[in-house]
């Protein structure tokens, strides 16, 4: 069956990365070798297709195929697009509000940024608190 998700991150260089699936929550792994376009294509936020299989560690993607180049960093679709929306906050000022899967994107890719140290197991425990902490604040979309 075929699945759609978003590219989490991709080094081209090692040649792995992770996507995040449109539907389910547990991030399935990507290799250079199941990409059906060039390596060079495939950035955080690019939406693909691909199979899913089980893999010795977890779910792995293959015959990865991108749907579309993603977005410019930092810019946001529109209502209804799956993607955050802008509201303007009690200060009268314009913020994005994301959804759980954007947060967990962002956030993911923050800790790796501050911490290469981190562990998957450790990233999921921070994601999942912050997000519930979010949740509980109203910062998410419904």
């Amino acid at each position: 069956m075929l699945h759609v998700g978003r590219v989490l991150r991709f080094d081209e260089v090692r040649g792995y990365g992770f996507i995040v699936p449109s539907e389910g929550d547990e991030d399935v792994f990507m290799h250079a070798n199941d990409l059906v376009d060039e390596k060079y294509q495939y950035k955080a936020g690019s939406e693909v297709e691909y199979f899913l299989e089980m893999g010795d560690k977890g779910p792995k993607a293959s015959q990865i195929r991108l749907v579309h180049a993603p977005a410019p960093q930092g810019q946001r679709g529109t209502s209804g697009s799956g993607q955050g929306q802008g509201q303007v906050d009690p200060h009268g000022e314009y913020s994005d509000v994301l959804s759980p899967a954007e947060l967990r994107n962002e956030l993911t890719e923050a800790l790796l940024q501050a911490d290469g140290t981190l562990t998957g197991d450790q990233i999921k425990r921070v994601r999942t608190s912050v997000i519930e902490l979010a949740r509980s604040h109203g910062w998410l979309e419904s």
